[in-house]
């Protein structure tokens, strides 16, 4: 996902009547709610939470949030930082490049080096992480925050006890232990089922690699929404222990904790998945499943 100087420069504010600023009124209250929680959302997440069938769309919708906030800037006297950062690419996890001319200006932020773009995008999340005057941003803007509020959803997660594995679960686990390259790994790389932690708990599949180790939470077709919820909280785990795993190894991985499908995820897990900074691959069927 790219968008280009010229897309932010020309992006208008967000009050008007133009598709795009109308997402932004929209978009605006997620990016708050990711801001509260200190996590950013992918782009194609986004996207869908806002009902979006292409998320390159997003262009224009967050150069529109960057001149609200430039422009709010102004007016407070204070920095209101560049929120839109908050939204990045999968692959890279940096925002697009249009994001250069909130941040560094007299710059061209698409020629720095990767590390240097990593070292100012990180600088400005924690900004945006700190920012006390999110919901005041709201207000101004005569918008509402989003409710976060999943109770129900959280406690029919928590009232599910776990039973035994389904033909249905150890296949799709089976199936993506020795097809990597449907999680977008390479061929090469081999999936570990009922992978064992220190803390006790197993991964469904790890793959575990030189630069990167990849978990891996399966939830099959047959699984319920309080099971789906269930999975978002154990990546929300794995990642963390993961995390821990390799500062106590004194090893340098990138981690990921993922959550396959089997069925696509319902609308309703949409937000937490967002909220959670889950991610998520949806209708994933193995070639052998019944």
């Amino acid at each position: 996902m790219k968008a280009t100087k010229a897309t932010a420069s020309i992006a208008a504010p967000l009050e008007g009547g133009k598709l795009y600023q109308e997402r932004a009124r929209a978009a605006l209250p997620l990016l708050v709610r990711q801001a509260e929680a200190g996590v950013p959302i992918f782009y194609s997440d986004l996207a869908e939470e806002l009902g979006m069938p292409n998320p390159r769309n997003l262009n224009y919708v967050l150069g529109s949030i960057g001149q609200t906030m430039e422009r709010l800037s102004k007016a407070w006297k204070e920095k209101v930082p560049a929120i839109q950062c908050l939204v990045v690419n999968k692959s890279t996890g940096l925002p697009g490049e249009g994001i250069g001319w909130f941040l560094v200006k007299k710059e061209d932020f698409a020629s720095l080096p990767l590390r240097q773009k990593r070292s100012i995008v990180d600088a400005h999340l924690q900004h945006i992480y700190a920012y006390p005057r999110w919901r005041e941003v709201l207000s101004t803007l005569s918008l509402e925050p989003t409710s976060t509020d999943f109770s129900a959803i959280l406690s029919k997660a928590s009232s599910q006890a776990g039973g035994g594995e389904s033909e249905h679960h150890r296949k799709l686990k089976e199936y993506v232990a020795r097809t990597p390259s449907v999680i977008g790994l390479p061929n090469s790389a081999e999936g570990v089922m009922e992978y064992s932690l220190p803390s006790g708990d197993c991964l469904d599949v790890s793959f575990r690699m030189a630069s990167q180790w990849v978990s891996v939470e399966v939830k099959s077709k047959i699984s319920d929404e309080g099971d789906i919820a269930r999975g978002l909280f154990q990546c929300v785990k794995y990642r963390a222990i993961q995390e821990a795993v390799v500062l106590a190894s004194s090893k340098e991985q990138n981690v990921r904790a993922m959550l396959v499908l089997g069925a696509a995820l319902p609308l309703k897990l949409i937000p937490l998945r967002n909220l959670l900074s889950v991610e998520v691959l949806e209708n994933i069927q193995p070639d052998r499943v019944g």
